[in-house]
Formats: structure tokens, C-alpha cells, sequence
């Protein structure tokens, strides 16, 4: 007796189900965008062209009030400057950081005795429609800042608070620099007389350093 083999197939149902990260033909993940920029007018102006990106040392140059380059004893000039974020930017965080030397620039300031002596207050204001700070920032309405973020400090001093500054250019957040030349010799100069700080010169620079909020 002679036997037959055969071989059976079973028959499946196949399904897939897909799904992906967006809807309607537009992609559902990504980043998003983060931009800050200043703005160094004095007087202050909110057009379009004085808003910039400069995110290396020695960064935009800062308009001081008239006799930076020449200070005696007991001087204090001013300079403003203004940060926003861009107007497809998220929100950011703030620190000002201390003072460094300003890249590419040449000083005169043997053992650094003038940097050690100047002293820095910084004021700040949030402002937003309108954009422009309330007061100016010079010698008659530094007071009207109110409290300052820095006070009356080494240039080598960061500041111990943050600012946040609206997304999509919804805020501005103004600073108002003040180096002041004491009439006293300050901790850690060379020097042995305020006459030998004479001739001197010097470029800080500073970083505002954000953080996407």
C-alpha cells in the first residue's frame, strides 16, 4: 500500500496601520527658533536697521556720553543699550556677564591699573509698547533707573540677576552703563598716585548671555 503525502498552506490576512509626526501634509516635529538682538543707539531709535546680531567679542560698540576717552578723578560717563528677541523667537533668560577685554582692540593700561580702577553701575528697565526706555541714560536721569542690576562695582563683576525677555519681540529690555573714575586709589593697582593713571586706556566688553526660555 502505497501512501500520498501533501503539504497544506494556511492563508493569512495581512494589515499595517502607519501613522507619522504631523498632519495635513505639514511635519509635525521640529525646532523651534531663539534670537536675540541689540541695539545700541544713543538716544535710543526702534527702526528695523539698528537692531543687529553680534554674538562675538568685541560685539557692538557702545555710544558713551561726552568725555569717556578723557576721565579725571570723580567723572562718570553713560551708554545704553537694548536687547529683544527676534519676532519668530522664543523667549529668552539674561545674565550679563563681567567685563573682558574687547577682542582685536589694543589698550594702554600697564599692569591693567586703570580696568582695577574703574568702578561700573548698570540700571535696567523692561519696556514694551512703547519700545524706548523712559528716561535717557545720562548723568541727569541715571537716578530715575531705580534700583541699579550692579552697583558701583569692579568691572569684573557679573550680574547676580537674570532678565527674560519676551518671545517674538514682545518686550524690550533696556541697560544703562555707568563707569565711574574714583577719587581714590582702588585695591589691587600697581600705582602709588592717581596721577599715574594718566594716559591710561581701556576696552570692556561685555556679554549678555541668554538661554532659550
Amino acid at each position: 500500500m502505497v501512501g500520498l503525502g501533501a503539504t497544506y498552506t494556511l492563508a493569512t490576512w495581512n494589515d499595517s496601520e502607519w501613522v507619522w509626526g504631523g498632519a495635513d501634509g505639514v511635519p509635525g516635529v521640529g525646532t523651534d527658533t531663539f534670537e536675540v538682538q541689540q541695539n545700541t543707539t544713543s538716544p535710543f531709535t526702534d527702526a528695523p536697521a539698528d537692531w543687529a546680531d553680534r554674538e562675538t567679542n568685541p560685539g557692538g560698540g557702545l555710544t558713551f556720553t561726552a568725555g569717556a576717552i578723557s576721565l579725571s578723578p570723580g567723572d562718570t560717563v553713560y551708554a545704553p543699550v537694548a536687547l529683544r528677541t527676534t519676532a519668530e523667537s522664543s523667549s529668552a533668560t539674561v545674565t550679563l556677564r563681567e567685563a573682558v577685554p574687547a577682542a582685536g582692540v589694543t589698550a594702554v593700561d600697564e599692569d591693567q591699573d586703570l580696568w582695577k580702577s574703574i568702578r561700573v553701575t548698570v540700571y535696567t528697565e523692561t519696556r514694551t509698547t512703547p519700545a524706548a526706555p523712559t528716561n535717557a541714560c545720562d548723568a541727569a536721569n541715571a537716578s530715575a533707573w531705580g534700583v541699579p542690576l550692579i552697583s558701583d562695582v569692579p568691572l569684573d563683576t557679573a550680574a547676580p540677576a537674570t532678565q527674560t525677555v519676551d518671545a517674538e519681540a514682545g518686550s524690550t529690555q533696556h541697560y544703562c552703563f555707568a563707569l565711574h573714575l574714583p577719587t581714590t586709589l582702588q585695591p589691587g593697582v600697581a600705582v602709588t598716585a592717581l596721577d599715574d593713571l594718566q594716559g591710561r586706556t581701556i576696552a570692556p566688553a561685555w556679554e549678555f548671555r541668554s538661554i532659550s526660555g
